[in-house]
């Protein structure tokens, strides 16, 4: 048996595990762990482990591979995974994991927004462990330090979830004075707490905890930016940079047409197939956060760059080794990334000698921008753009001083009257 194949196996054990777990605590009266963080952080290995030795034995194979934690039937659970590094242990203390997993498998969360959550989760855990005197007096917790977390010991990881379940007010203040001591920016240490909500909502929801302590806490008021957008003339000169001659600059032309176009989020438009261009009805099936459907329109300009790029891509003579699902692809025929889009992005700034810091997604700004000033309803753009909330799109509701200075000259009665 292969070793993909274990690893495969021991991943699909993982995510069973997480998912029948969660419902082993929530229907299991007599077994409800709510306030004994400790014996909930030893079920759960338990299971876990029992789970994988039942799984060994009905397919007759080894489970094994980097994302199981331990080879399933050999050794004590403590010590198998004890040679997992420090981090992931850290992301193995119960309470978190079950959060992670309920953002991966239950919220569809993206991977790179999980691994935000975790980051975050890290280095909360991280200043506990820094801080001996929050630690001290918990059970399996006491004088617990960074290094004896790596030795790990299932004692040691359930007294730090008791503190996670413990946990005050003034602890999550002191964590937040202790990110403004190192200089964090308002913006970060607002996404840090919003992840701290988060969680400690989650354990309130499960039955961990009777409330939050982040309920009480005011998100920290951040410094009101107006996002960066392109004039109109530049996004003209911006698109006149790749050669449509070839077909990578063709696929160029295609990516920043439809960036500008639809407004897209640069992971929709990197995880657009073929069959999601609909040529007749001038609409983009789109996958957003969360794995959320919607169609966008996307204007006549961007699918004729389309349509000339998949004309350079069907005579390619490579086009065998093409990925036949995806629709924009690198030179060695794979599906796009983000990072490459950035790196286009970036050699058309230069060669137009537009601003450097311009990303992708202030392409997606200049979209909703001049959608507005030309008269677009918010709520419209809200729902091209895919925002949940109205409050989002309403960060893009900053307009040009001329275009104010336009619409006052027009409207206003005083204005109006002196012009005659």
């Amino acid at each position: 048996m292969t070793t993909e194949f274990r690893a495969f196996i021991g991943r699909s054990c993982h995510r069973v595990e997480a998912i029948a777990y969660n419902l082993f605590i929530r229907l299991t009266p007599d077994r409800q762990v709510t306030k004994d963080a400790g014996r909930k952080a030893t079920v759960s290995l338990d299971f876990r482990r029992e789970s994988l030795v039942m799984l060994e034995n009905k397919l007759d194979i080894n489970v094994e591979g980097p994302e199981t934690g331990f080879q399933a039937g050999t050794g004590d659970t403590a010590t198998a995974v004890s040679s997992l590094p420090v981090q992931d242990k850290i992301l193995g203390i119960s309470p978190i994991r079950e959060f992670l997993d309920y953002l991966q498998y239950e919220r569809h969360f993206s991977a790179h927004t999980v691994k935000c959550y975790s980051a975050d989760l890290r280095q909360f855990v991280d200043y506990l462990l820094d801080s001996t005197d929050l630690l001290n007096g918990h059970a399996g917790a006491e004088g617990v330090s960074y290094a004896q977390l790596s030795e790990y010991s299932e004692t040691t990881s359930a007294g730090v979830a008791t503190v996670l379940l413990e946990m005050g007010v003034n602890t999550i203040r002191s964590f937040l004075a202790y990110l403004s001591e190192k200089n964090y920016s308002k913006t970060s240490s607002a996404r840090k707490l919003a992840t701290l909500r988060s969680f400690y909502k989650f354990l309130t929801r499960r039955g961990y905890l009777e409330s939050s302590p982040v309920t009480v806490i005011r998100t920290p008021r951040q410094e009101k930016r107006l996002p960066r957008f392109l004039e109109p003339e530049q996004i003209q000169k911006l698109l006149s940079c790749p050669d449509t001659n070839t077909l990578l600059g063709a696929r160029d032309r295609a990516i920043l047409e439809t960036l500008y176009s639809s407004g897209l989020r640069v992971s929709e438009l990197v995880g657009l197939n073929l069959t999601d261009v609909d040529f007749l009805g001038e609409v983009l099936h789109l996958r957003g956060k969360g794995k959320k459907e919607r169609i966008a329109p996307i204007g006549p300009s961007a699918l004729q760059a389309i349509q000339r790029y998949l004309t350079y891509r069907d005579v390619d003579p490579r086009k065998q080794n093409f990925d036949q699902t995806a629709l924009l692809i690198n030179k060695h025929g794979q599906r796009l990334s983000t990072r490459s889009v950035r790196r286009k992005l970036d050699k058309y700034l230069r060669q137009a000698g537009l601003d450097p810091r311009i990303s992708p997604h202030t392409l997606r700004h200049s979209f909703a921008t001049h959608m507005l000033n030309n008269g677009a309803d918010l709520r419209v753009v809200q729902e091209l753009l895919g925002h949940r909330s109205l409050s989002t799109t309403q960060v893009y509701t900053h307009l040009t001083t001329s275009h104010i200075k336009d619409v006052y000259e027009n409207a206003h009665p005083r204005d109006k009257s002196w012009n005659k």
